[in-house]
């Protein structure tokens, strides 16, 4: 049941591995860790995050369910392994997180990689189409115009840096929660084409951004985090490009927008595997106003946003279909994904 999305998995995080690993050859770079200092290596990292989503499944259960006895612990841990952590949901916990991490640093090393396989920037062109698009008029300072410079670029600061826990939060409650085991399979498929997709679309059409080629249009806004976030990829990336510093790697590219993809992608996965109105209205307002920050910050062009876009709905499409959905009609994926997953268990 589970053939097609392991395969596209497992394909997927090593043909984009082997494509990392034969660029730094050809670069004569080596491939960085990028979150090396978190955890130590990953020969201990990786065992330690599947340790951990074992934990933080039976820990918060076993404390809660046992009113804190220590005597009714063992019965409840031995019944959650028996009844949630099976084969399957093993397999799928183990093979989504080493392969989404796998994905992950392949795009973060190649995504480095990029101005010194490409110099070439589109910036000027994706600038011009923004002014057409607003009327001759530049996107940032319309929004700031539309929405001020002070408590808004505060409030879209968090809403832009949430994005940097939501990716690997929400990997792992698809991964350990999802009842449904199709629904996780469908989740971390998907997310893994789209950065892979996002990758691709950086050497397409390599940029900057607005906010690094143009920082003028920006200046009025309120120093906030995402102020600093942005200084730190600019120092980053100039110590790979002219510090010769090689432990380390750049992060600046603005074609297409990641942010964009991926939190469309998660409002369209709590919109068809969640069944709670609130979280629909949760995940869809942020999509929104991530939206708006890309523009408001000038992380983005609006060219990157509507091509984020198109990778979140074609790796959604994907997933699903790996996945075993299959998009006759509304509701028709949900119902035969929930019903495979059911006959699956009682076969079980």
């Amino acid at each position: 049941m589970y053939r097609r999305a392991h395969i596209l998995l497992v394909g997927n995080a090593v043909i984009f591995g082997l494509i990392a690993l034969v660029v730094a050859l050809w670069l004569d770079r080596p491939l960085i860790d990028p979150e090396g200092s978190f955890l130590g290596p990953s020969w201990l990292r990786l065992p330690l995050l599947l340790l951990g989503a074992l934990l933080l499944d039976l820990l918060p259960r076993t404390l809660y369910y046992s009113k804190m006895k220590p005597a009714a612990m063992p019965a409840i841990v031995r019944d959650r392994l028996r009844t949630h952590w099976n084969k399957d949901r093993l397999v799928l916990v183990a093979s989504g997180i080493i392969c989404f991490y796998l994905v992950y640093v392949s795009y973060r090393n190649l995504k480095s990689f990029l101005p010194a396989v490409i110099e070439t920037k589109y910036d000027r062109e994706l600038h011009l189409l923004d002014r057409a698009i607003f009327f001759g008029h530049e996107p940032g300072v319309v929004l700031q115009t539309v929405f001020g410079t002070d408590v808004t670029a505060w409030v879209l600061s968090y809403i832009y840096l949430w994005f940097l826990p939501l990716v690997p939060l929400a990997v792992t409650c698809w991964l350990v929660w999802s009842r449904n085991l199709l629904f996780g399979y469908w989740f971390v498929c998907s997310q893994c084409i789209a950065w892979t997709l996002g990758t691709a679309s950086y050497y397409a059409l390599p940029t900057l951004g607005p906010g690094l080629m143009y920082p003028h249009v920006y200046e009025p806004l309120a120093h906030t985090p995402t102020t600093d976030l942005m200084n730190s990829l600019v120092s980053g990336r100039q110590n790979v490009l002219w510090d010769g510093v090689v432990d380390s790697v750049q992060s600046v590219a603005g074609f297409a927008s990641l942010h964009c993809g991926i939190t469309l992608l998660v409002a369209l996965m709590v919109q068809y595997t969640v069944d709670s109105k609130l979280a629909h209205w949760v995940f869809w307002v942020n999509f929104g106003l991530t939206v708006i920050a890309t523009l408001y910050f000038g992380w983005h062009y609006v060219a990157d946003d509507v091509a984020g876009v198109a990778i979140a709905l074609v790796a959604f499409y994907w997933g699903g279909l790996v996945s075993g959905q299959q998009f006759r009609r509304k509701g028709v994926a949900k119902r035969e994904a929930r019903t495979a997953s059911e006959t699956a268990t009682t076969a079980a």
